[in-house]
């Protein structure tokens, strides 16, 4: 027996393209046109072959870059004779559309299968399907000509990109604009596969945290949908429109009876459209976020560049002036963020500079990788704390001990976490797969060292002597989807007891309790390090690859090198 969920894809590949006849009377739309192309040359997806179709509407100048509407499994809802409608009724913009199915890796020879790409291309998470789109195959739909010899021309505006799709053709299309919005910020999604097929199931939950991002999002399913071994189609889409609308993004749904087909997205395909298209060109508004989001940054606030061009940026700290001091560790040089938001050199020579933060006696202390010391700088000049070890990262207490990862870095040796306290050095923690950022709770009752090769910050308990006792993998991390763990890296608190890590998916802001509450991206997608900075320690600068970015919010960090500090009892 054929399994219940390739009823939906067989149904699609029996779909054939009909146009809609006008009732008397009405003027019939201009005569747009579709044409049929193959492509093979993909690098993302190697191997594969799939047909396309452009739908160009008779409207179109290529004088003007024209909308974009993207639709997988092909041709779907009578797409060509509705767009015709909408377009001649102003109902939605000048659009042309493309309806690409998924790839197949062809047998080599009759006596073979396909490798059908579908499931792989289409359910699971991260940006390799957008980057499919983005930078292979709407180029290519760009060298291809109308048949009249127009040049077709395609926005690279997201306002002006619609994306859609039904089943598992539905969470891939949310999944390319939820890792492009900039590229596409309105979504139409039909009978989605938001299960646990290749971790769908995670978007309710994902929605609710990441910091918003601009898009319109229209939801259609039936009451009949599956429910099966990947889980309840009809109670995942019901998830999903319940977690759009808590974080306030503009969300509409179409709820009715049916099962797993296109029959009532078919139907109500116009309205969704307009709706998506509604206010054009107006741009789509991000949400508000969740209370705790709200917490945390300040409306109109984003990230800011600092400065870029520098080979890989690591290590920011900061002094009591709310002075901001981060390494560009290939270099070997440190610099100085100025009060003009400037950059200066500060150290000409680190010796590989990675982690470092200042101490109680105003010297700053570094991670020195390519001397196997830690240093403590007194008006750029340099003292040896400890050496024998390759640090990584290091936390000064406000009695000047310290604590400092190391790594293991080729994997012959154990990671260890080491304790150096009134001229010496100890072990005082190893097991953990690659020890990386490490930082105090703030009130220095607590260590917490992160494991960047694992989705755990672990949490030990420091004893009077300095010592550590009772550790515990407690702050649960969330990993991408095209990595094996989390890369947590930097670590800083907030007055309020928040944890701040730095990882693959951007900033992961803990509670007390060790629960991810929020995930704020960083604008490039990258994310080693981090510090609160400025007079009032209340501005985020993050280390991100070639480039240092700031923005200001609402929470103040606490310094470990001063006084500790008691939050408040967390939530629990």
């Amino acid at each position: 027996m054929m399994p219940r969920c390739f009823g939906f894809f067989c149904l699609l590949l029996a779909s054939t393209l009909v146009f809609s006849q006008n009732p008397a009377g009405k003027t019939a739309p201009p005569k747009s046109e579709v044409l049929k192309f193959t492509f093979e040359k993909s690098k993302i997806f190697p191997g594969t072959t799939r047909d396309y179709w452009v739908y160009i509407p008779a409207q179109y100048d290529p004088a003007k870059p024209a909308c974009v509407y993207v639709n997988q499994d092909g041709l779907q809802y009578n797409a060509p004779a509705v767009f015709d409608k909408l377009i001649q009724e102003k109902q939605m913009p000048i659009t042309i559309g493309v309806f690409v199915m998924h790839g197949r890796v062809k047998a080599q020879d009759s006596s073979s299968l396909d490798r059908f790409n579908r499931s792989f291309e289409y359910d699971g998470l991260g940006d390799a399907y957008a980057r499919f789109l983005l930078e292979e195959l709407l180029p290519e739909v760009e060298k291809q000509k109308a048949t009249n010899g127009r040049a077709i021309r395609l926005s690279q505006d997201g306002n002006d990109r619609c994306i859609g799709g039904a089943s598992s053709g539905a969470i891939c299309a949310f999944t390319a604009a939820w890792e492009r919005p900039d590229a596409f910020s309105r979504v139409f999604s039909a009978i989605g596969t938001y299960v646990g097929l290749r971790g769908g199931h995670n978007y309710s939950t994902l929605v609710r945290k990441f910091e918003p991002k601009a898009l319109r999002v229209f939801l259609e399913d039936g009451a009949n949908d599956l429910n099966i071994y990947g889980g309840d189609w009809w109670i995942a889409n019901q998830a999903m429109e319940r977690s759009l609308t808590f974080m306030g993004y503009e969300v509409a749904h179409s709820w009715g009876d049916g099962g797993h087909n296109g029959k009532h997205a078919s139907e109500i395909f116009p309205e969704a459209m307009k709706w998506l298209w509604r206010d054009y060109p107006a741009p789509v508004k991000k949400g508000q976020g969740s209370p705790q989001l709200q917490d945390i940054l300040l409306p109109g606030e984003n990230w800011k560049l600092v400065k870029s061009g520098f080979k890989s940026t690591e290590g920011p700290c900061v002094n009591a002036q709310g002075e901001v001091y981060f390494n560009d560790v290939p270099a070997e040089k440190t610099y100085k963020v100025l009060a003009d938001g400037g950059v200066e050199l500060a150290i000409a020579e680190s010796k590989r500079g990675d982690g470092q933060a200042f101490g109680p006696d105003g010297r700053l202390y570094a991670v020195a990788g390519g001397a196997s010391q830690i240093l403590a700088y007194e008006k750029g000049v340099p003292v040896v704390v400890a050496e024998g070890f390759r640090g990584n990262d290091i936390v000064v207490r406000h009695d000047g001990s310290a604590y400092v990862t190391n790594p293991g870095w080729d994997g012959k040796e154990p990671s260890k976490v080491w304790l150096i306290s009134k001229g010496e050095k100890k072990v005082v923690d190893t097991g953990l797969k690659f020890s990386n950022g490490i930082c105090l709770s703030p009130d220095q009752s607590l260590l917490y060292v992160a494991d960047s090769r694992s989705h755990w910050v672990y949490s030990y308990q420091v004893k009077k002597d300095g010592s550590l006792a009772h550790k515990q993998k407690y702050f649960h991390l969330h990993v991408s989807d095209n990595a094996d763990d989390s890369g947590a890296d930097g670590l800083r608190v907030d007055c309020d007891g928040r944890l701040y890590v730095a990882t693959r998916l951007g900033l992961q802001v803990c509670d007390q309790a060790g629960r991810v509450n929020c995930i704020i991206p960083t604008p490039n997608g990258k994310c080693s390090n981090l510090t609160f900075g400025g007079k009032d320690f209340d501005i985020l600068y993050v280390t991100c690859g070639d480039s240092l970015y700031q923005r200001k919010v609402k929470t103040k960090g606490a310094l470990n090198f001063l006084a500790p500090i008691k939050p408040a009892v967390p939530r629990l």
